[in-house]
């Protein structure tokens, strides 16, 4: 008998088995089925099996975090981790705000919360809010600057427009759900305020859970979360474990900004759009862009929430390993961080027992003060708080480590239309996006193989591809001082030989020549060569560690009195150039202005330059 194979779920190869299937039974044996009435019938069972075969696959793939395709399956499986995905974030920037006046009588001045301006990007404008009130202090002249809270002179100012939500709390018996119709809500500016009646005029505020470290019954905290359709919903606690729910009769008012996201970064033009009132005189402000507009972004992607969830929910809010640093912080500061790298003392060099060390990369554009403000919130709030007290938290700034690729390839004309510079550019674009897809992050590690087999699927007249590697970071001397300098490559490097440099350097002027640095034939010990006369002048300038990537330069600046651009670039030949994989703080990007690609044909090579 026939045997119907149900992991066979496509439409012809079910109808198939069920033919199959019939026509082994003695009274089908000789009926023709593609002329028959049954063959409709055979239809409509293969129909059905298919979509059903379908529908429990979805089924049982959205079941899971890590194969859920939908967002609403993912947003849904991370909440039940204690995970709550990023919302829109607004972009936010730091201006200057004055207003000059020739009232030296009035004391100070003020402005409220939600004082707007508009930003301009091209034929684009945007609109700007302060998320809290200003004050000016006359300097006795009459001109007044706008400060924050703490004093600075800076104020920031978030895009996004103003909006509020108002529920009246029912029964308590009742099912209160809070939902708040807007896909681009910032929940970074969202305030949640409890009024006892609908007339009353004071009221409790109430603070996002994520941001408070102990709970009790009479915490006042609220749960913001994606609710199936993209938009937001507001949860209390239920007077015990997760604090002190509004009760019947209760007004609750939800203000905050809706906003762009990534649309509105890298505006520096702002205008006010209104007037000052000082003295019972309205003024117009002076407006300067201190730091132009940043960390805009959309909701956090699918591919995000699946990797920071598990960790997240491994930490369980509280700072006892690295990881658990790492995922906190993440979780916090997702708005103005591309990533955050954690690692013991135990595994620092030198090792320092008793540290965590911490390297934050923020997002382009995040101006030092919000990256000191951050820095000091997770020394002195979330790590005291949530941490082990015998571990001290340290900051490491990331280190940029910039790779020199030179890769070469045969072609073959016969096999394409394309001209082998044309084949050099998409090289060139495949290269860069390789980078930006799987480096450019911390514990991102380059593998040789992977973009070689990348290049070579361009096209059919790519024969054959390989690649040389280098690495160079850069250090900025000071002119005409003799100083010391270190720098710690995160690869072991090769070994000298007596036909190759193993580190190099870019040019600078010392005594009005052209030099380099350069390590000696056969020899660790770095020398200083002078270009322009094709002469040794410094024999002994340093030297370089194979073991432990280090290069040293010693008493090195003394007579140099210029270099190319902002620092000199040292570069080094790996002693793996398969696989580079940096610790720690090291972040891998790509030098394209040094990087080339070069096709061999007939024996002729044409050489072409990447660039972004």
């Amino acid at each position: 008998m026939a045997v119907i194979r149900s992991s066979d779920l496509d439409f012809d190869t079910i109808k198939s088995n069920l033919k199959t299937f019939i026509q082994a039974k003695s009274e089908f044996s000789d009926y023709d089925f593609e002329a028959s009435g049954l063959s409709n019938i055979l239809d409509v069972l293969a129909y059905n099996t298919h979509l059903n075969g379908l529908t429990a696959n979805f089924a049982i793939n959205e079941s899971f975090l890590n194969s859920s395709q939908l967002r609403s399956s993912v947003v849904a499986h991370a909440e039940t981790l204690g995970y709550y995905p990023a919302s829109k974030t607004g972009s936010f920037a730091t201006i200057g705000f004055n207003v000059v006046t020739t009232d030296t009588v009035t004391a100070s001045a003020s402005i409220p919360a939600f004082t707007t301006f508009t930003g301009t990007l091209g034929d684009s404008t945007f609109t700007f809010q302060t998320l809290e009130a200003h004050t000016a202090v006359n300097d006795g002249t009459g001109t007044f600057e706008f400060k924050t809270s703490t004093g600075l002179s800076a104020v920031q100012i978030t895009e996004g427009t103003q909006k509020t939500k108002t529920f009246l709390v029912g029964d308590t018996d009742e099912n209160q759900v809070y939902v708040i119709p807007d896909a681009d809500l910032d929940k970074d500016t969202l305030k949640v305020e409890v009024f006892d009646t609908t007339t009353s005029s004071t009221f409790n505020a109430y603070n996002d859970i994520e941001t408070v470290v102990r709970i009790d019954t009479t915490s006042k905290v609220y749960i913001i979360r994606e609710t199936p359709n993209g938009q937001f919903e507001i949860l209390f606690g239920d007077g015990s474990v997760l604090g002190q729910a509004p009760t019947a009769g209760n007004k609750i008012v939800v203000t905050y900004l809706a906003t762009n996201g990534a649309d509105a970064n890298s505006i520096n033009t702002f205008t006010a759009n209104s007037t000052v009132a000082i003295g019972g005189t309205s003024y117009s402000p002076t407006i300067t862009t201190t730091v132009s507009s940043a960390g805009g972004d959309d909701k956090e992607s699918i591919a995000s929430i699946k990797s920071n969830a598990p960790i997240t929910f491994a930490s369980q809010q509280r700072l006892v390993t690295a990881e658990d640093y790492k995922a906190i912080i993440k979780q916090r500061f997702t708005t103005i961080l591309d990533d955050v790298a954690a690692w013991g003392g135990e595994d620092n060099i030198p090792a320092t027992f008793g540290d965590v060390y911490l390297s934050l990369d923020f997002k382009t554009g995040i101006s030092a003060e919000v990256q000191t403000d951050t820095k000091n919130t997770i020394q002195n709030v979330i790590a005291p708080n949530l941490g082990v007290m015998s571990i001290d938290a340290e900051f490491v700034d990331p280190i940029n480590v910039f790779m020199e690729l030179r890769i070469t390839f045969d072609f073959d004309p016969d096999l394409t239309n394309l001209t082998i510079d044309t084949l050099q550019d998409n090289i060139k674009t495949e290269v860069a996006a390789f980078f930006t897809s799987n480096l450019g992050k911390f514990n991102s590690i380059f593998r040789r193989s992977q973009l070689l087999t990348t290049i070579d699927s361009l096209s059919p007249a790519i024969l054959n591809s390989d690649m040389t590697v280098k690495v160079r970071q850069s250090f900025t001397p000071t002119l005409n001082t003799a100083g010391d300098y270190e720098l710690i490559l995160p690869v072991a490097l090769a070994a000298p030989d007596d036909v190759n440099r193993i580190v190099t350097s870019t040019p600078f002027t010392q005594s009005g020549n052209t030099c380099v640095i350069r390590n000696r034939l056969s020899s660790t010990t770095l020398e200083i060569f002078d270009s322009t006369n094709g002469v040794v002048i410094q024999d002994n300038i340093g030297s370089y560690n194979q073991t432990t990537g280090k290069v040293v330069l010693n008493g090195f600046g003394s007579n140099v009195t210029a270099f190319n651009g902002d620092s000199i670039n040292i570069s080094v030949v790996p002693a793996n150039q398969n696989t580079i994989k940096p610790l720690r703080n090291y972040i891998i990007n790509l030098d394209t202005a040094v990087t080339s690609a070069a096709g061999t044909v007939d024996f002729q090579n044409t050489t072409t330059t990447l660039t972004t």
